[in-house]
């Protein structure tokens, strides 16, 4: 048996249950390596590689999915698999670890092993990803005097701690290629590049001090920087993007280097679903390999899902999809699996030319290019490149005549024969298609039961606190709640008086006297906002109790540690008779952290027989309520998702595993959907799909 039980916000129907397939395998090889480079290659067991990768973050699938993910990666024509490390998941209180589960990196990497592939871990810490709080733990923000990604003592101190737990990890269990493993490359920090200059010197100094401590970890295997135009020797510098053709190392001495290449996009809620077509990726994938590239990895080669609440943002969906080749399920999408897999053949058939051979460049005029490899005997390499974003051409070489659509490239191993167009795409075009249980739900539900003033809160202040740093982020929830008397004979008296509240978000659920009266959420990217909403009050005690909950924390950019969240310092107003204002902002407020009923654990098993359930009617349009069914697993190993149309916001558990938050309520915006056209540069405001629909169903 089966328990899903649900927390929201708002409903207006039950939800149906649906199944996508999913098919394992897992095949068991060795591999042992020494790895080097120079300005040409990775060179592993003394041989220069083209290596193309494939990023699966092992917290976003379960470790029963993870063989069948890893094949599918390999049959698509992959070396290796590319992973960050997740501090926050892994330390979520300070020196108390977790590695079970989901978060069992070891097992990850042995699996890859086991499936005959390289692992590039990418530890960071900091990760970005779209993930909370960047993978930083929040207690990092809690420590007095600590400033986060600078040369800032305390937080150096903490980041070495946990990188060098990681490296003595990995070393223990002799997964470094230098011990035999398959872990080829590792990388410290992440896109720091992109944001340093916020930083001045200090800046500087602290990517030096990555470097250093990277070096004296001795893992015997390469350092990447990805973004880190300055990376200090012997850290190779990695670009990310959409594009890197372009990209120029910044050593002679180091290879040319692809860690990011965007399948997609991730999206936020009211935000249509991003795609990216596979003719560019192809293209993209093909451009680089013939400006000299060594390293290619997808970004993502399957996204998976934020279980719990690891999403970032704020308001990044639960989904981490990002059109992928392997969709969030791990079913393979297609054609963009099957046309990158050809891709992927026509390249390594001409791996050792492009490795150990010279490039020569012709430029035919309009755009068209041919690029030669010469090796001596070696067989060549060309690649027919036609940049030309609106025309088709008969291309001449060597005597023979060859079709390049526009905004495409030709590979020809031999330089003669065309083995594959980055517009020609002849995969199968598959469809995933939902197919409803036949289970009949019979749901249950209960109240959550309204924290206020009387009731014992954890602690009180005369101020409105930061949400980050009151809760440590242990939940999206925060109470405050006060009490205000009100004399008739006051000037401002009046039987309906506007309540007005400052919030820096994300969202705010007020009720006055145990009534809700409203609800409000950030919009456009403005988590600062104004709730103002018109209550009754009575002469004597009234009680105000306000619910702020976050939509995860900021995971980018300069200082992006330091947002802030929920009520902080308000002000808050009561707005009486004649625009008369009383400030409660000073007043006595108690604070509550996180729901009743997560206290209560409803959301267990375990819990469906001790706590009081209602049957029969369900209400509707009402906030915080809880509900819950037991459904029998269908027969067979296809995946089971919850279609959640229907539904407001809230949270959703399956057998007591937070499966994350969602808001099928919130509708996609009608930007970028429309034709798409490969042929024009990509970004990820182009080709969207489903507008006006909700951003995330499933």
């Amino acid at each position: 048996m089966m328990c899903v039980m649900l927390i929201i916000t708002m409903v207006t129907t039950t939800s149906t249950l649906l199944l996508l397939l999913i098919v394992c395998f897992l095949i068991s090889s060795s591999l042992a390596a020494n790895v080097t480079y120079d300005g040409r290659a990775i060179i592993i067991n003394g041989e220069r590689r083209v290596l193309i990768s494939g990023s699966i973050h092992y917290p976003r699938s379960t470790p029963d999915m993870w063989p069948g993910l890893i094949q599918k990666a390999k049959e698509g024509g992959l070396d290796a698999i590319e992973t960050y490390i997740f501090w926050n998941a892994h330390e979520p209180t300070k020196r108390e670890y977790n590695f079970n589960g989901n978060l069992d990196f070891i097992k990850f990497i042995k699996i890859v092993e086991d499936a005959g592939l390289f692992a590039i871990l990418r530890i960071g810490p900091y990760v970005c990803a779209e993930w909370n709080y960047g993978g930083f733990p929040v207690w990092l923000h809690q420590i007095p005097g600590v400033e986060m990604r600078t040369d800032n003592e305390i937080f150096k101190a903490e980041m070495q701690n946990f990188t060098t737990l990681i490296v003595n990890m990995v070393k223990n269990e002799r997964l470094f290629a230098s011990q035999g493993g398959p872990i080829i490359i590792a990388q410290i920090e992440n896109e720091y590049g992109n944001i340093m200059d916020k930083y001045g010197s200090a800046g500087k100094r602290y990517i030096q001090w990555c470097a250093n401590l990277a070096e004296t970890l001795n893992i015997g295997v390469p350092w990447i920087m990805c973004q880190q135009a300055d990376a200090p020797p012997p850290m190779i510098n990695t670009c990310n993007g959409f594009y890197c053709d372009k990209f120029t190392p910044n050593r002679p001495t180091s290879p040319k280097m692809w860690t990011e290449n965007w399948t997609g996009w991730f999206q936020d809620w009211g935000q249509s679903k991003p795609h990216r077509p596979v003719e560019d990726i192809a293209y993209a994938v093909a451009n680089f390999f013939a400006s000299g590239g060594t390293f290619q990895n997808y970004y993502m080669y399957h996204g998976g899902t934020n279980f719990g609440r690891t999403l970032g943002g704020p308001y990044i969906v639960t989904s981490y999809d990002y059109d992928a080749p392997l969709d969030e399920y791990g079913n393979i999408r297609q054609p963009k699996w099957g046309h990158l897999e050809q891709l992927h053949n026509a390249i390594k058939a001409m791996e050792k030319v492009l490795v150990y051979g010279v490039a020569n460049t012709t430029n035919l005029g309009a755009g068209l290019t041919v690029t030669k490899y010469i090796a001596n005997g070696i067989s060549d390499g060309c690649f027919l490149i036609n940049a030309n974003q609106s025309t088709d051409t008969n291309l001449t070489y060597n005597g023979k005549i060859y079709f390049v659509p526009s905004k495409s490239i030709s590979v020809l191993p031999n330089c003669e024969k065309e083995v594959y167009n980055t517009a020609k795409v002849n995969a199968p075009t598959t469809l995933i298609v939902t197919k409803p249980t036949e289970s009949i739900f019979k749901w249950q539900w209960r109240p959550e039961i309204l924290t206020t003033i009387h009731e014992k809160g954890s602690f009180s202040n005369n101020s409105l606190l930061e949400q980050i740093l009151t809760t440590g982020d242990t939940s999206d929830f925060l109470w405050y709640m006060t009490r205000i008397d009100l004399n008739k004979f006051r000037q401002y008296w009046s039987k309906k008086m506007k309540l007005h509240v400052n919030t820096k978000g994300h969202i705010i659920h007020a009720f006055v006297n145990k009534h809700f009266i409203g609800s409000q959420y950030a919009v456009n990217g403005a988590y600062e906002f104004v709730f103002e909403q018109t209550t009754k009050l009575r002469k004597g005690h009234n009680y105000i109790a306000l619910l702020s909950s976050t939509n995860g924390l900021a995971n980018y950019g300069a200082y992006f540690d330091l947002q802030r969240a929920g009520i902080d310092g308000g002000p808050v107003n009561l707005i009486g008779y004649g625009n008369a204002t009383i400030n409660l902002t000073s007043n006595t407020w108690t604070y509550k952290i996180g729901l009743n009923g997560e206290d209560e654990k409803l959301y267990l098993p375990s819990q469906q027989h001790s706590i009081k359930w209602f049957s029969g009617h369900l209400p509707i349009n009402r906030p915080l309520i809880w509900y819950k069914t037991i459904f029998e697993v269908p027969e067979g190993k296809d995946a089971l998702v919850l279609d959640l149309q229907g539904m407001g916001k809230g949270y959703a558990w399956v057998n007591g595993h937070s499966i994350g938050r969602y808001w099928p309520s919130f509708i996609a915006d009608d930007e970028g959907c429309g034709p798409c056209d490969y042929k024009h540069e990509y970004d990820s405001n182009r080709c969207r799909t489903d507008c006006g629909k909700p951003s995330q169903r499933w």
